[in-house]
């Protein structure tokens, strides 16, 4: 039902959209670069536009009231980063419970510059065995949506050589505050 006006939205605003040829039922989707409040806006309008009924993780903070509520309401699944509450083990299990579910997850952990990704996605895709998308919201090509889908090996540092690959020339709105595609 919103498709239509999704695409109509992000079509007047510039941006193009892009998606896989054919998508599996369940995967962890990577959101990258994540440096700006406008990603979160900009990611829900690509979610409609791609027909993707997917689940998203963020900061427990942003689950608190007024706005707690409709941040369920649209996915969201609160992530407390100050301290282990067994997430990955948790949204792993969802995956086995479900014959359909994904997960966007910005691998950063945060608009701001770090050393490198949290590896939550990667223990989330190994743990669940499922399928990495590689999400973009690319602001120099005014390109959104989904890049490609991998199948991780274990192998940490092939893996990210391979993730890195695909984002090497992919910027936020922010260049700057972009992490290093590397496993911290």
């Amino acid at each position: 039902m919103l498709r239509t006006p999704a695409r109509l939205a992000l079509r007047l605003l510039g941006w193009r959209l892009l998606d896989l040829p054919a998508r599996p039922d369940k995967a962890v989707v990577l959101g990258y670069p994540h440096t700006s409040n406008w990603d979160f806006p900009l990611c829900l309008l690509a979610l409609a536009a791609l027909e993707l009924d997917a689940h998203w993780a963020g900061k427990d903070t942003l689950f608190r009231p007024p706005f707690g509520a409709l941040m369920r309401g649209l996915g969201g699944i609160p992530v407390n980063r100050r301290e282990p509450t067994g997430f990955v083990t948790r949204i792993a299990a969802a995956f086995s419970r479900q014959p359909r579910f994904n997960l966007v997850i910005a691998p950063e952990g945060t608009r701001s510059l770090r050393e490198g990704w949290k590896s939550g996605f990667y223990r989330i895709a190994m743990e669940a065995e499922v399928p990495v998308i590689l999400g973009t919201i690319d602001y120099g090509r005014r390109e959104l949506g989904l890049m490609a889908c991998i199948h991780l090996t274990g192998d940490e540092d092939a893996d990210m050589a391979r993730i890195a690959a695909h984002y090497s020339d992919r910027r936020g709105l922010h260049p700057e505050l972009a992490s290093p595609v590397r496993l911290l």
